[in-house]
């Protein structure tokens, strides 16, 4: 399980696994809690590199991010190691 603590945005904390390149078991604490629902559910069995290419740069309110950019932050970060 890897945990990260997002930046700039709403929610709090990003939880999730990744299984064989997939993503899977995504959850948000915080934040708006449909959107991000929809967002753990639309990424779950996305490879790491299609969820980044998907999510990377997606800005919410002027704030630079997002909580699906954070989410990109945490697979490189966390799994890529960039």
């Amino acid at each position: 399980m890897y945990t990260y603590e997002p930046k700039g945005v709403c929610s709090r904390k990003i939880d999730f696994d990744i299984k064989d390149n997939k993503i899977v078991n995504v959850s948000f604490l915080g934040g708006c809690n449909g959107n991000l629902q929809a967002i753990s559910r639309l990424v779950e069995g996305l490879s790491v590199d299609a969820a980044i290419e998907r999510l990377k740069g997606i800005d919410c309110g002027g704030r630079g991010t997002s909580c699906p950019d954070q989410f990109v932050n945490a697979l490189e970060t966390l799994v890529l190691k960039k």
